[in-house]
């Protein structure tokens, strides 16, 4: 499994955690950055789904 993969998840987890936190203390900066680091999170993860697959064709 791709390192980007797993960074991508960890990344995914802390924007949610983020987000709910700036909805419950009624930041919106703070819900932003948590669906901004989601998202980055959301496409490293498709990187290393793609990495992956890639090596597996070449196996």
């Amino acid at each position: 499994m791709d390192n980007n993969r797993i960074e991508g998840a960890v990344r995914q987890a802390k924007g949610s955690i983020k987000e709910a936190v700036g909805k419950i203390t009624g930041n919106v900066g703070m819900q932003a950055e948590g669906r901004a680091e989601k998202v980055a999170g959301e496409v490293q993860s498709k990187y290393g789904q793609s990495k992956d697959a890639v090596k597996k064709s070449f196996k």
